[in-house]
């Protein structure tokens, strides 16, 4: 087994889980099985009860898993399905080492950070090693070298890499080359006091990216190689993608990141094929239409709060040879000045998840307005709910419908508490989580796309359609298109006479990977695309007559 660790310095945000993504991506194209994992630095056990504006999305696993964003960086770029145990917390480690403590697992003696949380941490490397096997462990620490929290990540590492040998095991260190604009120059001085930092705790970097807006000169490298202590080839420019971020492990590959690791470990295999890679970026950079999809929310000045959703789009829009341009519109925008001030001209509008009732409002209005205009409308676990409540008040003379999660007394609650949840206090990792298997029925859109009576996907949500309205709703003309398996919760809406109206409890992004988009994503953007070409030749008729 051979370990990578990656860390990172200067300041936060610099690549480091695309960093490892990309090397897994390279590694795997060398036919490695490679196993990436996170350690977070941070007191939460999981960033489940975390706002999107702290930490951005909450990534679920297969298992309920609430994971770090990064994760879904990880399953994107390769073939991992990764576990609980791929992602570990200062808080689950403390949570462990108490618990530990106090069934007197310790035999009388004083709990310290070193060895009894150290050995914790390199407990779940070992634990992962076992479990999942492989040739090529990747591990991320968060945060940024000389950070308190980080501190016994870092000495686990030291400890780790001496008992499995320095032949075995390797650090990337991503930190940050700035440009200073009023000198017109790159200053590695950053670098160099980030490594010294690292070098404090007694790591040595074999590798060392640097991520910059500008690329590096000679100089820049021979000073990090001599200041750094590595080789000249082990200083690896990281500059922003020119198009999708799919195109990193391509830009390390020309840097031959790859065979300096593969060196470092001693792995002995050929070079990597990475040809259908490229195809699938190229299907990216270059495709023949574009359209404009509303992404209605109220995190939505975030980038990371719906990353899955944008990536998910990025992927059925390169297998529709379609360039998804997203336009991100605030509910509470929708909420003050109404729905056709945003969307109109639209060919898509989706409504992601969330929590509360900030915007929910505008959401509705968002759904009613793709609903009454025929534009292709995708609804995603409280999208589902939205649409359901819209459909409710506006079709089914349901006046007044809501879910509970809003107005608890409202007199149609369409929407409300899955009765498993009532009684429940604690928020974190209490939902429904991870995935769940659901029956789709034959005459549908679903079934349509999927091509499957059975599927199985990821589930995060407390609140579900009420089945005391199920009835009343598909008389109403709303089609239920999926439940699930075991509970009989209703999984999926669609209605039947629009060109593309469909929704679903589940988060269908978190499966989509560039290389297998997922079904409904893609249906969605062919629908959008059909959309356009109706508007278009709308508008050539009318131009026509005139």
């Amino acid at each position: 087994m051979k370990y990578v660790f990656v860390t990172g310095g200067v300041v936060s945000s610099l690549g480091k889980g695309l960093a490892a993504a990309a090397l897994g991506t390279l590694l795997e194209a060398r036919d490695q099985k490679v196993i990436l994992q996170k350690f977070d630095p941070y007191l939460n056990v999981d960033p489940g009860t975390m706002s999107p504006f702290q930490h951005g999305e909450v990534y679920v696993l297969d298992d309920g898993a609430e994971t770090d964003l990064d994760l879904g960086h990880y399953e994107r770029f390769t073939n991992c399905i990764l576990t609980r145990y791929n992602n570990l917390t200062s808080g689950q480690v403390y949570e462990t080492v108490l618990k530990k403590e106090r069934r007197g697992d310790y035999l009388g003696k004083t709990v310290q950070v070193i060895p009894h949380v150290t050995d914790e941490i390199q407990n779940r490397i070992k634990h992962v090693a076992a479990t999942q096997g492989g040739d090529v462990i990747i591990t991320e620490i968060g945060g940024t070298v000389g950070d308190i929290e980080g501190q016994p990540f870092m000495e686990a590492l030291r400890q780790f890499v001496q008992d499995v040998g320095r032949e075995n095991a390797i650090f990337v260190h991503v930190t940050l080359v700035p440009y200073i604009k009023a000198a017109g120059e790159l200053k590695s001085k950053p670098t160099q006091q980030s490594v010294a930092k690292l070098r404090e705790i007694g790591i040595q970097p074999d590798i060392v990216i640097c991520r910059t807006e500008h690329p590096l000169t000679d100089d820049i490298r021979d000073k990090i190689s001599l200041y750094c202590n590595i080789p000249k080839p082990a200083v690896i420019e990281f500059t922003d993608a020119p198009n999708t971020i799919y195109e990193a492990p391509l830009m390390f590959r020309q840097q031959g990141f790859d065979n300096y690791v593969c060196d470092r470990l001693s792995i002995e295999t050929e070079q990597p094929d990475m040809t259908q890679w490229r195809a699938y970026v190229a299907r990216i950079i270059d495709p023949s239409f574009r359209i404009r999809i509303a992404v209605v929310g109220k995190y939505i000045e975030l980038q990371d709060a719906y990353k899955s959703i944008y990536e998910a789009l990025t992927h059925a829009g390169a297998a529709c040879d379609t360039r998804v341009a997203i336009e991100r519109v605030d509910s509470e925008a929708i909420e003050k000045y109404g729905a056709a001030r945003y969307l109109e001209g639209m060919h898509g509008i989706l409504i992601p998840g969330g929590f509360g009732d900030r915007g929910i409002e505008g959401k509705v209005l968002a759904a009613q307005y793709a609903r009454e205009q025929g534009i292709p409308f995708f609804g995603i676990c409280l999208g589902m709910q939205i649409a359901v409540v819209e459909y409710a008040r506006n079709v089914a003379d349901l006046a007044e419908a809501n879910s509970t999660e809003f107005v608890a007394t409202t007199p149609h609650p369409v929407v409300c508490l899955q009765e498993e949840q009532e009684g429940i206090t604690d928020v974190g990792g209490t939902m429904r989580l991870g995935t769940c298997v659901s029956d789709i029925r034959p005459d549908t859109k679903a079934y349509e796309l999927y091509k499957s009576a059975t599927i199985s996907e990821r589930h995060r949500h407390r609140y579900e359609v009420n089945n005391g309205y199920r009835e009343q709703l598909e008389t109403a003309g709303l089609t239920i298109g999926a439940v699930s398996t075991d509970v009989d919760l209703v999984e999926m809406v669609e209605i039947a006479d629009h060109p593309f109206y469909l929704a679903c409890q589940f988060h269908p992004e978190f499966l989509s990977k560039l290389s297998a988009p997922h079904p409904l994503f893609t249906g969605f953007v062919s629908a959008s695309l059909e959309h356009r070409n109706t508007l278009a030749d709308a508008v050539t008729s009318s131009l026509e007559e005139a």
